[in-house]
C-alpha cells in the first residue's frame, strides 16, 4: 500500500530503509513518487484548500499537517498563519517537507499510528491521504483529536476507491477495458496487502464516535483531468513488477496500458476523496 513517504507498496515497520539507502536501491523509485505527489496536489489541493479556508485558518492559527508527502498543502498553511502562527509537519520519512522547513514550518519524525500526540494543542489537525495506509487508523484518528484544543477542527481526507473501482467509467473499446482490468489488479494486490478499500467512507461515523460534533463530508471525483494520466502512469510503472510477479497482468499489457495513456484518448478517473471535518466540543 502507500506510505506517507510514497512508495505504493510497503512490507513491515522492521524493513524501513534511510532516503539515501532507497536513492541507491531505487532511484527511479523516487523520482516516480514525486511525480505522484504532483498529481495529487493538482487533483486535489483545490478542494483541501476550499475546506481550510472553510475552517477559518488565518493569522496566528496553530496546525499540525499530519503527513510530509508533499510541500503544497504546507506552503499554503505558512502563508495563512504567518509569522504569528505555526505549522507542525510531522511523518517517519521528513525528507521532502525539510525543503520548506523555515518559520513558522517546524518539520518532525513522528509515526501517527505509534506513538503519542504532540504535547501541544492546535486549531487545525489536516491529514490527507494518511490513515488509510496506518496499521492503525483508529488509534492514529484519537491521537489526533486529542490534539485538538477545545473548538479546533479536524479535517481528513482519504480515498475511497471501493466507492467508484473503474479507472475508465466510459467503458466503450478495448482501450478501455483493459484499463479496467489493471486496476481491478491493482485494487487486489492492495487489497492482498491489507489496504482497507472502503476507508474513506467510514471518516463521518468514526470521528462522531471520536467525540467530534458538527460532522460533514463531500467526496471529490476528479475525471479526464491530464493529472489523472499523469497519477496513473506514475503508478502503474511503480507497481508493474508486483502486478507482473503476481500473475494479474503481463509486461505487453502494462505496455500497452501506458501507450493508451500517453495518447491523451483515455477519460481517466481517480479514485473518489472523501473529505470529512468535525470540532471538538
Amino acid at each position: 500500500m502507500m506510505r506517507t513517504d510514497g512508495h505504493l507498496l510497503d512490507s513491515s515497520q522492521s524493513q524501513k530503509q534511510t532516503q539515501t539507502q532507497k536513492q541507491a536501491q531505487n532511484p527511479t523509485g523516487e523520482i516516480g513518487a514525486g511525480r505522484r505527489f504532483d498529481a495529487l496536489a493538482a487533483l486535489f489541493d483545490p478542494t483541501t484548500f476550499r475546506h481550510l479556508e472553510r475552517l477559518g485558518i488565518g493569522p496566528g492559527r496553530r496546525c499540525w499537517e499530519v503527513g510530509a508527502y508533499g510541500t503544497s498543502v504546507l506552503t499554503w498553511l505558512a502563508k495563512k498563519v504567518g509569522p504569528t502562527g505555526r505549522v507542525l509537519v510531522t511523518d517517519t520519512d521528513t525528507s521532502r517537507a525539510a525543503t520548506v522547513a523555515r518559520p513558522p514550518v517546524e518539520v518532525r519524525r513522528h509515526d501517527v499510528g505509534t506513538e503519542p500526540s504532540p504535547a501541544e494543542s492546535f486549531d487545525l489537525v489536516h491529514a490527507r491521504h494518511v490513515l488509510v495506509h496506518v496499521p492503525d487508523p483508529a488509534r492514529a484518528l484519537q491521537s489526533m483529536v486529542k490534539a485538538l484544543r477545545p473548538g479546533g477542527h479536524l479535517l481528513v481526507e482519504d480515498t475511497d476507491p471501493a466507492l467508484q473501482p473503474l479507472l475508465c467509467p466510459d467503458e466503450h473499446g478495448p482501450a478501455q477495458e483493459l484499463a479496467n482490468r489493471l486496476r481491478k489488479a491493482f485494487r487486489a494486490l492492495l487489497a492482498e496487502r491489507g489496504a482497507d478499500l472502503s476507508y474513506g467512507r467510514t471518516l463521518p461515523r468514526l470521528m462522531r464516535e471520536a467525540g467530534l460534533r458538527q460532522v460533514e463530508a463531500d467526496v471529490h471525483f476528479p475525471l479526464a483531468s491530464p493529472a489523472c494520466a499523469e497519477l496513473e502512469t506514475a503508478t502503474v510503472q511503480e507497481v508493474r513488477a508486483h502486478l507482473v510477479a503476481a500473475g494479474l497482468a503481463t509486461d505487453e499489457e502494462i505496455d500497452r496500458h501506458l501507450m493508451n495513456v500517453a495518447a491523451g484518448e483515455l477519460d481517466l478517473a481517480s479514485a473518489p476523496m472523501i473529505s470529512a471535518w468535525g470540532r471538538k466540543a
